[in-house]
């Protein structure tokens, strides 16, 4: 599935081949399951004859902002999506995965074109939504930009205001742009019981962030991805919110190009559930074990000697006034089912929901047991 790095890809690659340029004419097909809330005809309507003046992108969601008065075109990849310019190979982040794609056009299984020039849509190319028709300019030839979707599961919107209404409203933070403090990072882990990997892939809680990017986070900060949140140590803690910034910087660095991630990461060996050999070596120079489980219904994969679960919850919970104690024993420390993860598609694979609500105890009083862990916290940040 495409995850923040594959997104910010798709978006700076529209970026540069749209940005400043007029989309001329639209052509779609009807799909009523990838279109929502909208018609194909009503999609194209809203955007034909307007400039696109930017792309930005929020979590595994991104969007073009066009001038004039109207709304926004809003994209969402699903579990397959992805950007394929004419002439280039489909930025899959795996290059190994491109063996059975060609660069014939349009591509199989396209959803979006964008278009420089006014080549028209064949009625014989599978999964196609739409195609936008761009005018060239004196320094940019003519291109075309295509959005594939194999399994149907992208989303497709229009938005007055793609930030502050849904699905970007409904996110948690984005780890690039809107990551919090390490104090209010662990304020909000220690407020949930579920499974660290369960929170992680929680889009409600960080958006873009999804089952590679997960497992390497939990790899570089030694945390089993069946650690429950609420017996995370300090340490663990730290080494959880720089880890999420750095790899997804670095990620989005590369633009999204594993050939070009370290050759320490998990995910460079983790494919395969053990079929294949890999190389991924520890601290000590010996080999690692990577082992595979199931968690929150996603694989997850880890290194059985730095991935230790802990037993033990440790004695600080998120108690932040006595008063809370009563309600902490009766529920386990916030045990309370029936918790909602941030859904951007129908495929019950793309959100793996955490099994414990993310209900927050309300502070009353001074939080000075939360307030010298965060003190011990940044000292060892």
């Amino acid at each position: 599935m495409p995850e923040l790095p594959e997104v910010e890809r798709a978006a700076s690659l529209t970026r540069e081949i749209a940005q400043g340029r007029v989309i001329e004419r639209v052509e779609t097909t009807e799909d009523a399951l990838v279109y929502c809330g909208i018609t194909h005809d009503e999609f194209a309507n809203a955007i034909t004859g307007r400039e696109v003046k930017g792309v930005g992108r929020y979590g595994k969601v991104f969007y073009i902002t066009l001038d004039g008065e109207g709304p926004s075109p809003v994209f969402h990849f699903g579990m397959t999506g992805m950007i394929q310019v004419k002439g280039e190979e489909p930025t899959y982040y795996m290059p190994e995965r491109l063996q059975s794609q060609t660069q014939a056009w349009p591509p199989r299984f396209m959803k979006v074109i964008l278009l420089h020039s006014v080549n028209l849509l064949t009625s014989d190319v599978m999964g196609i939504q739409f195609i936008f028709h761009i005018a060239a300019t004196a320094t940019s030839p003519s291109a075309q930009l295509a959005f594939l979707d194999a399994r149907r599961l992208g989303r497709i919107r229009l938005c007055a205001s793609p930030m502050t209404e849904p699905p970007i409203s409904n996110l948690g933070f984005d780890p690039i742009l809107t990551m919090p403090n390490l104090e209010d990072y662990a304020n909000a882990v220690c407020k949930r019981s579920c499974t660290i990997k369960n929170l992680l892939l929680d889009q409600s809680f960080n958006a873009g962030v999804g089952n590679w990017v997960a497992d390497e986070i939990l790899y570089q900060a030694r945390v089993h991805p069946e650690q429950r949140t609420n017996a995370l140590t300090d340490v663990q803690l730290t080494n959880l919110h720089r880890k999420t910034i750095d790899v997804c910087c670095k990620a989005v660095e590369v633009n999204a190009d594993s050939s070009r991630f370290p050759d320490d990461w998990l995910f460079k060996h983790r494919w395969g559930k053990g079929k294949n050999v890999h190389t991924l070596v520890l601290p000590n120079g010996k080999p690692a074990t990577i082992k595979w489980a199931k968690v929150g219904g996603r694989t997850s994969a880890y290194v059985t000697e730095l991935q230790i679960l802990l037993k033990k919850e440790p004695a600080f919970l998120h108690v932040r006034n006595p008063r809370t104690i009563g309600q902490l024993s009766q529920t386990k420390a916030g045990l309370i089912s029936d918790e909602k993860s941030t859904p951007l598609s129908d495929a019950e694979a793309e959100v793996a929901q955490c099994s414990m609500k993310r209900k927050a105890l309300k502070a009353t009083g001074p939080a000075s047991r939360m307030s010298k862990r965060i003190r011990n916290m940044s000292a060892i940040e």
